[in-house]
C-alpha cells in the first residue's frame, strides 16, 4: 500500500479532486500555504494499492497545469533605495510524494 501526498495549486484543486473521486479514490484534502509565493495550495492525501499509483499520478498531472505569473521582486539601488521590479515565475503543477505504508486501518 502507498500513501500519495500531492500538493496542488488552489486553482486546480477542484478539478483534481473531481477526477480522483470520479475514479473512486478516497481523498483527504488539506488547505495549505506555499512558502515561496505564500499562495494557497491544497494538499491531497491518497491511500491506494501499489498498482494504482501510476493512475493517481496521471489524473493529478492531467488536471494540474503549470503557468507563469508576474510577482514583485525587490531590487536594491545603492544606499537605502529599493524598487519593486516584477519578475515572471512558474506556478501551478503539482508536487507529488509517494511513500510506503506499513500498516493501514480504517476504524
Amino acid at each position: 500500500m502507498k500513501l500519495i501526498i500531492a500538493i496542488v495549486s488552489n486553482d486546480d484543486s477542484s478539478k483534481v479532486s473531481s477526477a480522483l473521486t470520479k475514479e473512486r479514490f478516497q481523498v483527504t484534502k488539506l488547505a495549505t500555504t506555499g512558502g515561496f509565493l505564500l499562495a494557497g495550495n491544497t494538499t491531497f492525501l491518497i491511500g491506494t494499492e501499489d498498482e494504482k499509483v501510476d493512475r493517481v499520478i496521471e489524473l493529478i498531472s492531467d488536471h494540474s497545469k503549470k503557468r507563469t505569473q508576474m510577482v514583485p521582486s525587490s531590487a536594491s539601488y545603492g544606499v537605502g533605495m529599493y524598487t519593486s521590479m516584477p519578475i515572471e515565475v512558474q506556478v501551478g503543477g503539482a508536487t507529488i510524494f509517494v511513500v510506503d505504508v506499513d500498516r493501514f486501518e480504517k476504524v
